[in-house]
């Protein structure tokens, strides 16, 4: 997961998805719309690519499914929340995820599936379910190739 994450392992995205594919073949009928965890724009320059997005792009072509990379933007740019507590992480993602303005109209009515890559506490993808329920997703479900053990208590 690191070297996908922080090595520039780009190449790990196409056989992660096939897991995803499995793992998650219940979350992925009834024509969800993938979407990814955003990073924000000065992280994305800095690593170069965003892995939950590599990894919707390619669990989409796996299965034809829909996926729009960018319908989530993350507004505001928040340390790295390794070692933070649950509550911290929840504090520091307020109001940070929103829809973006041009896509939202994609999440209306629409089943999401969010992906990620490491789910830890589950606070990032808590602010993420928000803002999809915000624009009116009917329903919200995530898929994540790997997660911290004892991190999440539910979304």
């Amino acid at each position: 997961m690191l070297a996908f994450k922080h090595g520039d392992r780009t190449d790990l995205a196409r056989p992660a998805a096939g897991w995803l594919q499995k793992a998650g073949r219940d979350l992925l009928r009834d024509d969800p719309l993938l979407v990814p965890v955003p990073l924000h724009w000065s992280r994305l320059l800095r690593r170069g690519y965003n892995q939950a997005a590599l990894l919707a792009q390619a669990l989409a072509l796996r299965g034809n499914w829909d996926c729009c990379p960018d319908a989530l933007l993350r507004s505001k740019k928040t340390p790295a929340l390794d070692h933070k507590s649950r509550a911290d992480r929840q504090n520091i993602l307020s109001g940070v995820i929103r829809a973006n303005p041009r896509q939202a109209s994609r999440l209306q009515g629409r089943k999401v599936v969010l992906i990620d890559d490491v789910m830890t506490s589950g606070a990032t993808l808590r602010a993420c379910t928000a803002a999809c329920q915000a624009e009116g997703a009917r329903d919200v479900q995530v898929l994540v190739l790997a997660r911290v053990n004892g991190g999440f208590t539910g979304v």
